[in-house]
């Protein structure tokens, strides 16, 4: 189980690290190798990752299984994106717990400044593959040798050993490190939000059948870093949008959206519903610009909406249990104005970051969001009649074809 967080928490360091040099960069895992780097423009891996973790490290072994069956999986990585012959090679790392003893093709596999020689380790490592034993990495080392001489040394000239790697218990402050992070009253709270935020992307990386996502790039975890810095310092997040006037046909597009029909279920008027809209409007179009521009990720966004949810659901939790069953439909209504009102009235000052002040109609528009999305699975969208859910159901139903 550690090997498995160990992985999981390297992944997260070298994308750490590696992006103080290319925001771009991106991290995947368990597609081509345990973890690997790539450009997203590229599409192909500039680095594949082995992660080995050992509690008691000891020393590397020349004929041991942590090695040849990585050697095994970058044969196979590399002949799926056919790179075994030909074009850029990426950067082959096993990154271990464990150390390189002097005079083994480990040490001299080490990166270029530690006295790399990589005709000595490669003659070695054919001499280790062609051996009898053991039978544990019989087949990884034959796939080596069935390798053609420039192919064998094309493979070992991109293999660098990272030993003495930190261990799990010593990643925390290596991280803290390369995440910029200085030590100070919130550090380890920081620290402690980041690793949770990761945790979940690393659940949807490894989720395939999802879907969800493919990498995880710098940009994001930089983005999520701010926003998490930003909450105990309490920075507000850049205002571009301008309020304005929506002109008849920006309303008029709106007509058939759940979000007008919520307002219409409870009796507004046409001039109530564009005042609203305007805000639904500018409000969606600053949050996407704050999330192109990488000012705030989709788990900020995720978080500020289950704010608003919650403080609505008190708001609609309290006006229902004024409804009955025999409430009249006018007075169903009116419940629902006064649910969405008291609701505009507490979210109008919720910022989307912790700490910080924003525009009255960014927290309203959005609220408004979650009422256009009310007709799905969505457990936090909102609605403001009374019966809203029926009334959705209804709303958003395939209608049957005329005869």
């Amino acid at each position: 189980m550690t090997g498995y967080l160990y992985q999981s928490e390297l992944a997260l360091l070298g994308l750490a690290e590696r992006s103080w040099d290319d925001i771009t960069v991106e991290v995947r895992m368990e597609v081509l190798d345990d973890i690997e780097f790539l450009y997203g423009d590229s599409g192909d891996p500039f680095e594949l990752l082995q992660s080995k973790h050992r509690e008691n490290a000891g020393k590397l072994s020349e004929t041991g299984k942590d090695f040849w069956r990585s050697v095994a999986s970058w044969i196979d990585a590399l002949t799926e994106i056919g790179r075994l012959s030909t074009g850029n090679m990426p950067l082959l790392r096993l990154a271990t717990t464990q150390v390189a003893v002097e005079g083994t093709f480990f040490h001299q596999l080490r990166s270029a400044d530690l006295g790399r020689s990589v005709d000595a380790a490669l003659a070695k490592m054919e001499t280790v593959a062609c051996a009898a034993g053991p039978s544990t990495t019989a087949e990884d080392r034959k796939k080596f040798i069935h390798l053609t001489q420039s192919q064998r040394y094309r493979l070992v000239a991109a293999i660098e050993i990272s030993d003495a790697s930190p261990r799990m218990s010593d990643l925390e402050s290596r991280l803290g490190r390369a995440l910029g992070i200085r030590p100070g009253a919130h550090a380890v709270d920081i620290l402690e939000n980041i690793r949770g935020w990761w945790y979940g992307m690393a659940v949807e990386l490894l989720d395939r059948k999802s879907g969800v996502r493919t990498s995880v790039s710098g940009q994001e975890l930089q983005c999520r870093l701010e926003e998490i810095k930003d909450r105990f310092a309490g920075k507000n997040l850049p205002v571009t949008e301008t309020l304005r006037r929506l002109t008849q046909a920006e309303i008029a597009a709106y007509g058939d959206e759940l979000v007008v029909a919520q307002m219409k279920w409870i009796g507004l008027k046409d001039h109530a519903i564009a005042s609203h809209l305007r805000d639904y409007h500018h409000a969606r179009t600053q949050r996407s610009e704050w999330l192109r521009t990488f000012e705030i990720t989709e788990a900020g966004l995720g978080d500020y909406e289950r704010r608003l949810w919650d403080a609505w659901d008190h708001v609609y939790a309290y006006q229902c249990g004024e409804v009955n069953y025999d409430t009249a439909d006018d007075e169903r209504a009116a419940a629902g104005r006064r649910i969405l009102m008291t609701t505009m009235g507490k979210v109008e000052g919720m910022p989307a970051r912790l700490g910080s002040t924003t525009e009255r109609w960014i927290g309203c528009g959005t609220i408004h969001s979650l009422a256009d999305r009310a007709h799905g699975t969505d457990e936090y969208s909102v609605g403001w009649h009374p019966d809203y859910p029926e009334l959705c159901f209804g709303h958003c139903e395939p209608k049957g074809e005329s005869a």
